[in-house]
């Protein structure tokens, strides 16, 4: 993937012609481009017309040659020479039913890593490590790690305090120094898993009182620092306070290495029972300069524009970065049939439905923390919904409470909702995300050999986004086998993340594993097998089979 590319092709979309410099490669890379399908309906139309008039020259010379030659005898001679050298012919029906598998790792409260707040350097890296480690051996594929849960920085920031939940103390950094989200970077992409780093837009503080650091958004914009029961919220209205929240993330999606933004259902803060949100100020000043929107509505506008500006912000920066919302599960009592609950809409101020509508997001992860059965919150009903609102066609990944598990809930549950998600995979139901990362780290109720089991028994990869990318990267070249292994080349191509491996069974093909892009060999059994490669979108390349005796 070529960004830049991509960026220069926008101007050119009604015609769909690629800018000059496209044209004027070599002609051995607009044969790699053709082979690979990377070009435009021009291109392909220019190479097909130069194609049927070399063709038909040919056979006007040489009529016997339409006439000797038999196709198929062709083909077999072909198949054989392949089969002789231990490679077989390439089929289309590889393929595999791929799945967001992701869980949420919380930092607040050292819910989930660090497990403490003044554990080591080498203790915080040992959990971080068995934490991907247990999600790889559980074929979850993606990492949603909290970086800011309250103003704070889990990573290097020139913007905010190092979070009190890693060090102890707000703006200590770790000793002996590193950046917790780039070692978590490189080790998800090491296991082949997905990175998005999780932001809390608002949130200043949980509870307690302790001292802010001086460049905490709180110490800095006191005036729009409001307390709240036992938190303390930033002012979603207040200029100051968006342009913090925008460059925050900005800076980091510039920074990293990330593979998407993640933000949860946090907006205006939950309600507390005859407790008002503290913004009068505010709001009156926005009347006084010429605003006529009510109290809801402008609540709501301050948040929607923040979530169009920060969708805007990522694409500029770096396209390909995906950017996801995990709202609460109930848009508003009663749109869904029999529905009711909170109304985010009124409470919250998050108006979810417009965000999906405008495709102001890649993914949408619905909060759906209730059983199937009940009612009044039923997942299936939620879930159609949810899918039934969703015109630009965006994916969408339920949020799963796998914390209930503990105490509430047997397992069952959780596979019995893990199903209902995937029979509406044609609907775009394409995977779940599960609340918390403790359940597994911990093996809680024995959860993890049920999903080694009968949930996730097999990897997947991420579903793919064409919005964002449909460019496949080249495939593997020079492969071969030898004593039980196989090898392979990787292109000069820089878009490569990982390598899929496939094995044919008597059902079909079936992804056996997926392997990161520095591994070019891999021991197996004696099978027909298939290689490709995976760029960091998901997408894979041609095959190259072989079969190992």
């Amino acid at each position: 993937m070529n960004w830049n590319s991509i960026k220069q092709q926008n101007y050119f979309g009604y015609l769909r012609i690629k800018p000059l410099k496209y044209l004027t490669r070599s002609f051995q890379s607009q044969i790699q481009k053709i082979r690979l399908g990377k070009i435009t309906k021009f291109q392909r139309y220019l190479a097909l017309s130069f194609c049927c008039i070399f063709l038909g020259l040919t056979l006007a010379q040489f009529p016997v040659l339409s006439t000797s030659i038999n196709i198929s005898t062709v083909r077999q001679e072909l198949s054989e020479n392949l089969l002789s050298q231990g490679i077989i012919n390439p089929t289309n029906s590889i393929s595999h039913q791929r799945e967001f598998r992701g869980v949420w790792v919380a930092t607040v409260a050292n819910i989930d890593w660090p497990s403490k707040s003044n554990l080591s350097v080498d203790q915080q890296k040992f959990e971080l490590i068995a934490i991907l480690n247990r999600m790889q051996e559980l074929n979850l594929n993606a990492l949603i790690l909290q970086v800011r849960p309250n103003g704070d920085a889990l990573y290097s920031s020139s913007i905010e305090p190092w979070s009190a939940w890693l060090t102890g103390t707000q703006g200590t950094p770790p000793n002996p120094y590193y950046d917790p989200l780039q070692f978590a970077i490189e080790e998800a992409h090491k296991r082949n898993i997905e990175l998005h780093a999780w932001f809390n837009p608002y949130r200043a503080r949980l509870r307690g009182n302790a001292a802010f650091a001086p460049n905490h958004m709180a110490s800095k914009f006191p005036q729009y620092a409001y307390k709240y029961g036992d938190l303390m919220w930033m002012e979603p209205g207040a200029k100051e306070v968006q342009d913090q929240t925008y460059n925050v993330i900005m800076d980091v999606v510039q920074r990293y290495d990330l593979d998407g933004v993640h933000l949860d259902d946090y907006f205006y803060p939950y309600p507390q029972s005859g407790v008002p949100f503290p913004d009068s100020q505010t709001y009156n000043a926005y009347r006084a300069a010429g605003g006529n929107l009510a109290l809801s509505d402008w609540r709501r506008e301050n948040v929607n524009l923040m979530i169009k500006r920060i969708h805007e912000g990522i694409k500029a920066i770096k396209p390909y970065v995906k950017f996801g919302i995990s709202p609460f599960g109930i848009y508003r009592p009663g749109k869904a049939p029999g529905i009711v609950g909170l109304d985010q809409y009124a409470s919250l101020y998050a108006d979810v439905k417009l965000w999906v509508e405008q495709g102001w997001m890649d993914y949408l992860a619905p909060q759906l923390y209730w059983k199937i059965d009940p009612p009044q919150q039923s997942y299936p009903v939620l879930l159609n919904w949810w899918l039934q609102n969703n015109p630009q066609r965006r994916h969408i990944y339920v949020g799963n409470a796998l914390y209930r598990i503990e105490n509430e809930w047997s397992i069952s549950e959780i596979q019995r909702q893990i199903a209902i998600s995937r029979q509406t995979a044609p609907q775009l139901s394409l995977g779940n995300i599960f609340f918390s990362m403790k359940i597994f780290r911990d093996n809680r109720q024995g959860v993890n050999e049920i999903f080694k089991s009968a949930v996730y028994p097999t990897p997947a990869l991420v579903p793919i986004m064409p919005w964002l990318d449909n460019q496949p990267p080249e495939p593997p070249s020079g492969i071969e086998t030898n004593s039980g292994m196989i090898s392979w080349m990787p292109s000069n191509s820089n878009d490569i993340r990982s390598w899929a491996i496939y094995q044919q069974f008597s059902t079909g093909w079936q992804l056996v594993k997926v392997v990161n892009k520095d591994t070019t060999s891999i021991r197996v059994n004696p099978g027909n097998y298939a290689v490709r490669a995976v760029d960091r979108m998901g997408n894979e390349s041609v095959e190259q089979v072989i079969s190992v005796s």
